[in-house]
Order: C-alpha cells, then sequence, then structure tokens
C-alpha cells in the first residue's frame, strides 16, 4: 500500500506509526450509490481515496438533501470517523458518487494518532476548518444567491468534472444536490432551455451556451 503517496504527512510519522497504519488500514471497494456513512451508523473510519468520488451531504427534517461538498482521488475523509471527534456536532451522510477504491485507517487508531502526534493533530484541524469552510460558503451561496445563478453554476461545475457538455442528470437528483424541490430544478431548466442555453432530453441535459451560463454566474 503506497500511503506516501495518498497521505499527506506521511513523513512526519515515526516508523512504528506508519507500522501500524500499514498494519491495520484496509482496503474498502464501493459501488456507485453506497452509503458508507449516515450519521447513525458505527464509525467508518478515516478514508482515504485512491479512486472515485464521494458525495457528502446532509438531509433536513423532511428529508430534502443537500450536498454539503464532494472528495476525490487523494482525498481524506474526516467525518466517516467523526465518532472520535466528540467536538464536532456534524451529522452527514457519505455516499459514493462513483464507483471509489478506498483506504480505511481504524477510528481507535485514527484517535491514538491525533493524541499522540502534533504534526497529525494539526494536519486533522486544518482539514475539518477547511471543510466548515465549504458548508459555510454553500450556506451563503443558499442564503443570498439567486437560484438561477446557483443552478447555471452547478451545471458548469458538473460538466468540468465529467469532462462533457452531456450531462446524464435527472431533475430529482439535482434538486437533491441543491437542496431544493424537482419542480423548481425543471422550471428552470425549461427557462434555461428557452434561452438556449440548454437542451433537455429524458435523464439527459446538453449543454448548448456555456458562455452563457457562466455570464448568469457572475
Amino acid at each position: 500500500m503506497d500511503f506516501a503517496k495518498y497521505f499527506p504527512i506521511w513523513d512526519k510519522l515515526t516508523p512504528s506509526q506508519q507500522a501500524r497504519i500499514l498494519d491495520v488500514s484496509h482496503p474498502l471497494k464501493a459501488k456507485a450509490g453506497t452509503v458508507l456513512h449516515n450519521g447513525s451508523m458505527d464509525c467508518l473510519g478515516l478514508l482515504l481515496i485512491r479512486s472515485g468520488q464521494l458525495r457528502v451531504y446532509t438531509l433536513s427534517q423532511e428529508g430534502r438533501e443537500v450536498t454539503l461538498y464532494r472528495l476525490f482521488e487523494m482525498d481524506i475523509c474526516l467525518f466517516s470517523a467523526s465518532c472520535v471527534m466528540p467536538n464536532v456536532q456534524f451529522e452527514v451522510v457519505i455516499e459514493a458518487e462513483k464507483y471509489c477504491d478506498l483506504w480505511v485507517i481504524p477510528s481507535c487508531l485514527f484517535k491514538n494518532f491525533m493524541d499522540e502526534s502534533a504534526p497529525v493533530a494539526s494536519y486533522i484541524n486544518s482539514l475539518i476548518t477547511s471543510r466548515f469552510s465549504e458548508v459555510m460558503w454553500l450556506m451563503e451561496q443558499i442564503m443570498w444567491k439567486s437560484f438561477d445563478k446557483r443552478l447555471a453554476g452547478f451545471l458548469l461545475e458538473e460538466s468540468q468534472l465529467e469532462g462533457s457538455d452531456t450531462l446524464k442528470l435527472t431533475h430529482e437528483k439535482i434538486a437533491n444536490h441543491m437542496g431544493t424541490a424537482r419542480e423548481v430544478v425543471t422550471r428552470m431548466l425549461r427557462y434555461f432551455q428557452g434561452e438556449g442555453m440548454v437542451t433537455l432530453t429524458r435523464g439527459t441535459i446538453q449543454i448548448t451556451d456555456p458562455k452563457a451560463l457562466q455570464s448568469l454566474t457572475e
């Protein structure tokens, strides 16, 4: 296991700590759609993403979803080990958005490293700060930015992630990402289509004028 490549502070660990990680960490593969953590499951452990894409989202009391952020190759997922961070009260769902090849560092070992290693504790605290900054940015977008601008930005982000102007997305899935109702998404996409920005077919959105979408986000 090439942890030196995927664990950013590998060289800050002692040889003994490195050996312990290699001894107890294990691989985990997850198909797209697999829920790895939902806030009520047992603490899974720290996840290192070797390949794939994770979606981290939260649920309202009514069951409405909103995507908080995504994680990609070489990212580290902290909140799958939130049970060992008692000061972090943050209920999230972690789902494999694409097929994932992961490494799992058990929660107990992760906690020990945070207790005994200043570099590890510092790094984890910086990650927590970064993730909360992403969430606060999202909340600002939801509160202060109109939905047409948010949707235009979402479509452009998806296009960049997929490397294509043809997006295999249902209106329901977009609504789940953005924390709104499917009907709201449908109305806005139809408006975009009327303006020549997209073409809609069943289960597919074709971006036809990315410059217009970009102008809308600005």
